[in-house]
């Protein structure tokens, strides 16, 4: 590692970064404060996954990215593998079997896997760019991308599974995709959500979907989550009625307040100004990251970054809404801001791999992939 190379960091990107991540140990510490009730378990083992991710990510982003061409195949079989691995051994929590015990640490193969497509689809349409008009091109990346969807769908995770989803639609949109293309790809999904909420989708994943139809359908069973979410939203206020003093979330009448919830947690605590503080710190990032992408003359550079936009975009929209009960009840954690070391870490790899896109990105010309 080249310490001249410190200058080039996108110090944006970096900053917006540790703001956020401030941030969300921030939220942890009141809620895991309450009223007397100390306990900090949560808070210092997020603290830690934020330091080991943040060392990583620095790590990272003085390797040329380039490389991750030529493990293509071993990082898909790896992600599969663990996968697979997650339904034989994996710890049951939280309704579904996604967590591998390694002991000091619960991994979740589904988020290693996200950023792993990412990397995949990159390196994919970045080699295809000229080629994506043939309809069995798009196939074959659907093909690659439903193999994981599949496995995590089993753990059951409807959140992840939906997220690799956006992830591949986001960037067929990026790659330039035909229209007519997307309308068959659409139409084919309607016809296997119907498949699917027939034959493969649980019964509390139905009552989620219909739950945020209607909430008030059952106040005190399935909706239960979301009207307290929604209430610690709304009673906010303003300024919010300050850190550790959040009546929904310090009287645990707000579940998962540290995970799903977190949001509710925050706009309670902080109020409008808070929540715009956070939008605003979303905005900026996924502005930069765009700059990023735009300024790469690599397609593989630039598939990367944009990825990485999909990604982070469709974790704040769906966890925001499901908190505000404009969405489902998926267990889709908040960018920096949840628990869970499993995300925080994967993010943090995917912002160091985009930290190598600006430094070295801009130096490559546009031309057909090796």
């Amino acid at each position: 590692m080249n310490l001249n190379s410190l200058k080039n960091l996108n110090y944006p990107i970096l900053i917006i970064t540790l703001v956020l991540i401030s941030l969300g140990l921030l939220v942890i510490f009141s809620v895991s404060y309450g009223h007397g009730d100390l306990d900090l378990e949560n808070f210092k083992k997020q603290a830690i996954f934020a330091a080991i991710g943040i060392i990583v990510m620095f790590l990272i982003s003085f390797f040329d990215y380039r490389f991750l061409k030529n493990y293509i195949a071993l990082l898909y079989l790896t992600g599969i593998t663990l996968l697979a691995a997650v339904l034989l051994i994996g710890d049951y929590s939280r309704g579904m079997s996604g967590w591998i015990d390694l002991g000091f640490f619960h991994f979740q193969p589904s988020e290693l896997m996200k950023i792993i497509l990412i990397i995949v689809l990159a390196r994919y349409f970045s080699f295809f760019s000229n080629k994506l008009f043939e309809f069995k091109k798009i196939v074959i990346s659907g093909i690659c991308v439903g193999i994981p969807v599949v496995l995590t769908l089993f753990q059951p995770d409807l959140g992840s599974a939906a997220i690799m989803v956006f992830v591949w639609l986001g960037m067929l949109v990026a790659a330039g995709v035909r229209t007519s293309h997307l309308l068959v790809i659409f139409l084919a999904g309607a016809l296997i959500f119907a498949g699917g909420w027939a034959f493969v989708l649980k019964d509390y994943q139905k009552d989620r979907i219909v739950t945020f139809l209607n909430p008030q359908a059952d106040p005190l069973g399935s909706g239960y989550n979301v009207i307290q979410s929604v209430i610690a939203v709304g009673s906010g206020g303003i300024l919010g009625k300050g850190l550790g003093h959040g009546s929904q979330s310090q009287l645990n009448f707000l579940p998962e307040k540290h995970t799903d919830f977190i949001f509710a947690v925050l706009a309670e605590e902080m109020g409008l100004t808070g929540v715009i503080f956070l939008l605003a710190l979303f905005a900026a990032l996924i502005s930069k990251l765009t700059d990023v992408a735009l300024s790469v003359q690599d397609n593989f550079g630039k598939m990367l970054v944009i990825g990485t936009v999909i990604l982070l975009f469709s974790h704040i929209v769906i966890n925001i809404g499901m908190n505000m009960g404009i969405a489902p009840v998926t267990g889709i954690p908040l960018p920096f801001i949840s628990y869970g070391g499993s995300f925080l870490i994967s993010i943090l790899i995917m912002l160091g791999i985009v930290q190598s896109v600006a430094m070295k990105g801009v130096k490559y010309k546009l031309k057909e992939e090796e």
